[in-house]
């Protein structure tokens, strides 16, 4: 498995670089983003380094979708959203250089627009980032 020790995503995804996990598999791992849109906002690492979507193997490509779909049920049944929003940034826009998705529970009266929007990243009500992991990963651990 190729890693990029230079490269953000890699170290990120190999627990090179600390982040809190809510869950991995010999493909992928993910996290919850370190400013998030809204609370349960997580992040869908390969372990292998790709840069963009078109790079990817199908086993990864395979593991990304299966993960979403965990991720999607969990954030569904701990925060009710009124839906989920899947993003990906590729090219001078993936500000890690290491293929990324995006997972957000949003609802009504968000605009897609703010997701981008920093003042909305500071939202007070966010709880702290280890309470959202701990109670993420126990509904992925009900689900599996």
């Amino acid at each position: 498995m190729e890693t990029i020790i230079e490269c953000l995503g890699c170290r990120l995804a190999n627990k090179i670089q600390p982040s809190n996990v809510v869950y991995e598999n010999d493909y992928v791992i993910c996290f919850l983003d370190h400013a998030p849109f809204n609370e349960g906002h997580t992040l869908i690492l390969p372990k292998q380094h790709f840069l963009d979507v078109d790079e990817l193997d199908k086993e990864t490509a395979s593991a990304i979708m299966s993960a979403f779909i965990l991720l999607s049920k969990a954030l569904k049944q701990l925060y009710k959203p009124d839906g989920i929003t899947v993003t990906q940034n590729g090219g001078i826009f993936n500000e890690l250089t290491h293929y990324h998705m995006h997972v957000v529970p949003r609802y009504k009266n968000q605009s897609f627009s703010n997701f981008y929007n920093v003042e909305a990243v500071l939202d007070e009500n966010i709880r702290g980032l280890s309470d959202t992991k701990k109670f993420l990963k126990d509904v992925i651990n009900e689900l599996k």
